[in-house]
């Protein structure tokens, strides 16, 4: 995915690629349409499991990204690389909706604010962390596209807040953004392991 050019494409699909640009500006609109395909729906889904517990929310919200990842090896990368509304929404739940609906639905069961953003970043650490390993084994050279390749007039989102982006809608990530926008990756980290250590310790140990 991140050789890809709009010559290249044009090529696969036997046209010139010219004939691209009457539907996208360049190659990373394109890219940011694929990332918008593949998150499609995703919150239609979950509601439609009529989850009953916080648990259960999680666990099928993980359930139905692993599933795109799975059915789609090859641009799951992009959906955690792309450039993100903004800073503080970590991927792969960088769609402000997507986002909007997790905090708010751990907000109606009992989370502080607090509680709900460090549930939010530990939950998407684990998802990103697993499913790149897990897509990897299907994929040869899985990574995540680090540089913008601009190609024609292409709106590539380096500021801070994407302009196009209206926050009117997600009024849980805009009371939490100081929360969210910090930056406690060691911290978190160490919290990560020592779970994940404690786990394997009541496993061996029964």
């Amino acid at each position: 995915m991140d050789q890809m050019t709009m010559r290249s494409l044009g090529r696969d699909l036997g046209v010139e690629a010219m004939a691209l640009y009457r539907y996208v500006s360049g190659r990373e609109d394109l890219l940011e349409a694929v990332v918008e395909s593949l998150l499609d729906g995703l919150i239609e889904r979950v509601e439609a499991a009529q989850t009953t517990s916080w648990q259960e929310y999680l666990q099928h919200v993980a359930h139905e990204i692993r599933q795109m990842a799975l059915a789609n090896p090859t641009a799951f990368p992009l959906v955690v690389s792309r450039h993100p509304a903004a800073p503080w929404l970590r991927p792969p739940l960088r769609d402000i909706a997507m986002v909007e609906h997790l905090l708010a639905t751990l907000c109606e069961r009992g989370f502080s604010d607090d509680q709900a953003v460090d549930t939010y970043k530990a939950f998407t650490s684990f998802l990103v962390g697993y499913l790149l390993l897990e897509v990897s084994t299907q994929v040869e050279n899985v990574a995540a596209v680090d540089e913008p390749m601009n190609e024609g007039s292409a709106d590539i989102p380096e500021q801070d807040t994407r302009e196009d982006v209206d926050f009117g809608q997600a009024p849980h990530v805009v009371r939490m953004r100081d929360r969210l926008s910090q930056d406690h990756s060691e911290a978190e980290f160490e919290t990560g392991l020592e779970s994940l250590l404690n786990r394997i310790e009541n496993t061996v140990s029964h």
